[in-house]
């Protein structure tokens, strides 16, 4: 079982798939280029068969549900072998049901009043999202003095030059992002790329 999706590795790829049967060589070229942490997003009808192919085919590979935002999805990627949920945001409700699946996982929060409110409820580790819109590197490490139980792991708009600095912060175990898996290099299916930008991010230490 996981731990804690946060010590996996410094970058947790964030990938959208449209199509299932590149689920296995697209993790297998994450996993090869030292990125285990994978989070497929719920954006597509293809993310929970990719998830279970995933799981079933690339043993290596630590493979999570992005986009959770109801308990039907926590079962569903439950169900699929998610190994770890990610949200957006939080309600009571599905926090509850991201407690009851046993799997670690990362509710997310871009407010001061949101992490009190997880740290109230025994959740230390949060992902911060969106982060560059909601104050990026300089709001979290406003955050470490008062709130250092908090551990974050900031998704959204993160590039390879920004994710340095966040790294450097105390309070990042990882960051999320998707330059390591561009569009058109899913698209024209060039795993050599995807691995080689991988390695790259595998990399990246504050």
């Amino acid at each position: 079982m996981t731990s804690s999706v946060l010590d996996l590795a410094p970058v947790v790829p964030v990938v959208v798939l449209e199509d299932a049967a590149d689920a296995v060589p697209l993790a297998r070229a994450l996993v090869a280029g030292g990125l285990p942490a994978i989070e497929v997003t719920l954006r597509t009808a293809a993310a929970l068969d990719a998830i279970r192919a995933i799981a079933a085919e690339v043993p290596d590979a630590v493979v999570g549900a992005g986009t959770v935002i109801s308990a039907r999805n926590v079962a569903d990627t439950v169900a699929a072998g998610a190994r770890f949920l990610v949200s957006p945001g939080w309600t009571d409700a599905l926090l509850d049901a991201m407690k009851g699946s046993g799997l670690p996982f990362l509710p997310g929060v871009s407010t001061t009043s949101e992490v009190v409110a997880l740290l109230e409820c025994g959740v230390t580790e949060m992902k911060f999202f969106p982060a560059e819109a909601a104050g990026g590197t300089a709001y979290l490490k406003a955050l470490s003095a008062p709130l250092p139980q908090a551990r974050f792991c900031p998704t959204g708009g993160i590039s390879a030059a920004s994710a340095p600095a966040y790294l450097a912060l105390p309070n990042v175990g990882c960051v999320g992002g998707s330059w390591m898996v561009p569009g058109d290099a899913v698209a024209a299916r060039d795993w050599a790329r995807v691995e080689r930008l991988a390695a790259g991010a595998a990399a990246l230490r504050g």
